[in-house]
């Protein structure tokens, strides 16, 4: 499933999907970009990063052709299936990534200009020429590694990138519930205190509606705040996910 122009996302997956998405509107997301906002498919909430640098991922590629050729994708361009581009759940749309296929060795780069694959399993889906390219066509998926370059700009005849940091940078945490009464809040923060060096209740007054935000832990690694997102999920609090600071 893709995730079609933002702008006409609702209309759009209602008319090609019987999947349930939507786009995330809160005071803290109102200026951002419509890519930048996070969003739900059937309940899994994604927060797509601020921030490229560093990025790397293990996982499976899939691709996706002919049914989607010519149509929008997420940033409003037209899906072309010869182009060297591919959808990420999460990536900043417009950065381009090496893309290793971990059976045979070979490796391209593709500029990231979608959403999804929203299947269990898959971090990235390929435009057909990528697909091609890696020879992931004709088995459909294949065990990949994943790079992210960044932002290119030409230099004479050469492509430029900045160079790629630490991925351990950036403030995370992970919000396990929000609340309309702030007791409810509390009461949950403390029942997680003992197992965190950081309990947070923060407030925010959303459309004139008060709403308590319990989050945990002050994480400096992404992936560490996956981490415990995961096994906070598996912990009985299902719709856990995780915050990134600027």
């Amino acid at each position: 499933m893709r995730l079609f122009g933002w702008v006409l996302l609702t209309l759009v997956l209602a008319a090609c999907s019987a999947h349930t998405t939507r786009v995330i509107e809160t005071p803290e997301t109102r200026q951002l970009k419509g890519w930048q906002k996070p969003y739900e498919v059937d309940g899994q909430r994604y927060q797509p990063l601020r921030d490229h640098q560093g990025f790397t991922q293990r996982g499976i590629a899939s691709w996706y052709g002919k049914k989607f050729n010519g149509h929008l994708t997420s940033n409003g361009e037209i899906y072309d299936m010869y182009a060297m581009t591919a959808a990420h759940k999460t990536l900043p749309l417009g950065v381009e990534v090496r893309v290793t296929n971990r059976r045979n060795g070979k490796s391209a780069v593709v500029r990231i200009n979608d959403r999804g694959p929203f299947v269990a399993g898959r971090v990235i889906d390929l435009s057909f020429s990528a697909a091609k390219e890696l020879d992931v066509v004709e088995q459909g998926t294949a065990p990949v590694d994943i790079v992210a370059l960044g932002y290119p700009h030409q230099q004479g005849a050469k492509k430029i990138y900045s160079a790629p940091v630490d991925y351990d940078t950036g403030s995370f945490a992970v919000q396990v519930g929000a609340f309309a009464q702030e007791g409810n809040a509390k009461r949950l923060a403390q029942k997680l205190k003992p197992s965190f060096t950081r309990t947070d209740v923060n407030f925010s007054d959303t459309d004139g509606r008060a709403l308590y935000r319990v989050r945990v832990g002050d994480f400096h690694s992404l992936q560490m705040a996956e981490s415990v997102k995961e096994k906070l999920a598996h912990s009985g609090f299902p719709g856990v996910f995780v915050v990134a600071f600027d």
